[in-house]
């Protein structure tokens, strides 16, 4: 029999085939969904949401212009990545098409994981916020904290913990110890958060997460039925993105390999530096790739323009063709790159700075 894909949302997750995640945990396409959508970005439009859990549910509620909220969050271990960023995008898109927006500080899972003390989260935290607020998330449309401050959070674990026996938390998570099954609780506190009656009371709640989060989901999920009956809660819906490769060419970007990411608040020639060092889906030669094509399915430098930073579809699909045929090389297209990204990391450093104070002033922190 073929095994299941391992999702560890605490330790490297790489993917084989997004397709067999439809069989093996219930994630269903996005494609389906799209023309629904209203006004889809681009990282919708290319499939790099790919799955989703009752995304009709906010679909509906958008169309008819009922209350949702859409939350996600960040575990403040260092600056804003990536993968960050496109949560991040996702919660800004959903948040203008009317839900309230809910931002969470996982600082509980970053000590319970990570061994990050309270002090360090707590600085790591204003950038972070800061970052979010950059990037579009309205304040005064949602609600940002952190886990560790959150009476409420750390009210609905408890509660959540009645419904929870160890063989069923060690089916989802595997053998851990209790710390992160704790912290995988206040995580289903998170989720539920918008759905108090302090925020409205039980709505449709979008979650938008990278696919190795999807346990965490689940077990949520579980937990709302569960509760159903005495609270009213919704079954919290999902989105799941893409794992994004490494610049080293490893199938997920880590930040065990400082050449393999770089972050939003990074010095922008060491970001350079690392992209024009970076693993490409090219050939070993400038003959073979004018004569073989280059395969950009391998190349972390094109994800990064289909992901990310490339928004006009057709030239996605230009540069896709001109990387096949072999008409583009390796160093034009990371100096190109190089130009697109670094625009955007000095623009969004630029907005970053301007939002510290008012990051400060979220968190309560002097």
């Amino acid at each position: 029999m073929e095994k299941r894909q391992l999702i560890d949302p605490w330790g490297e997750t790489a993917i084989e085939d997004y397709e067999k995640l439809f069989a093996d945990f219930g994630i269903r396409p996005l494609k389906p969904l799209i023309p629904l959508i209203p006004s889809p970005p681009s990282f919708i439009r290319r499939g790099v949401i790919f799955g989703h859990r009752d995304l009709e549910l906010i679909l509906s509620a958008i169309k008819e212009k009922k209350d949702f909220a859409v939350m996600s969050g960040i575990k403040p271990t260092g600056d804003f990545h990536l993968g960050a960023l496109l949560t991040a995008r996702e919660i800004v898109y959903f948040q203008k098409l009317g839900g309230f927006g809910v931002y969470c500080i996982a600082d509980i899972e970053a000590y319970e994981d990570n061994d990050i003390p309270y002090e360090e989260s707590e600085r790591i935290a204003v950038d972070n916020v800061a970052d979010v607020l950059a990037l579009g998330f309205d304040p005064k449309r949602g609600y940002i904290y952190r886990q560790s401050k959150e009476t409420r959070v750390k009210d609905l674990a408890f509660l959540f913990g009645r419904g929870v026996t160890l063989a069923t938390i060690t089916a989802i998570y595997g053998e851990r110890h209790m710390g992160l099954y704790m912290s995988a609780l206040v995580q289903a506190g998170d989720i539920m958060l918008p759905q108090l009656p302090d925020f409205g009371g039980p709505k449709p709640t979008l979650v938008p997460v990278g696919v190795d989060q999807d346990p965490h989901i689940r077990f949520t999920r579980d937990l709302a039925q569960k509760f159903h009956a005495k609270y009213g809660f919704y079954t919290p819906s999902a989105t799941y993105h893409r794992i994004v490769k490494g610049l080293d060419g490893s199938p997920k970007m880590s930040k065990r390999n400082p050449m393999g990411y770089f972050t939003l608040a990074e010095d922008l020639e060491s970001i350079k530096a690392k992209l024009i060092q970076a693993f490409t889906g090219g050939r070993a030669t400038v003959k073979e790739q004018r004569e073989l094509g280059g395969e950009p399915e391998r190349c972390p430098i094109y994800d990064l323009n289909m992901f990310y930073f490339m928004e006009d579809d057709d030239k996605v699909v230009e540069l896709y063709i001109n990387c096949k045929n072999g008409n583009l090389l390796c160093g034009d297209c990371k100096l190109r790159t190089a130009k697109v990204v670094l625009g955007f990391v000095k623009d969004h450093q630029r907005k970053r700075v301007q939002n510290l104070d008012k990051a400060r002033e979220i968190l309560g922190v002097n």
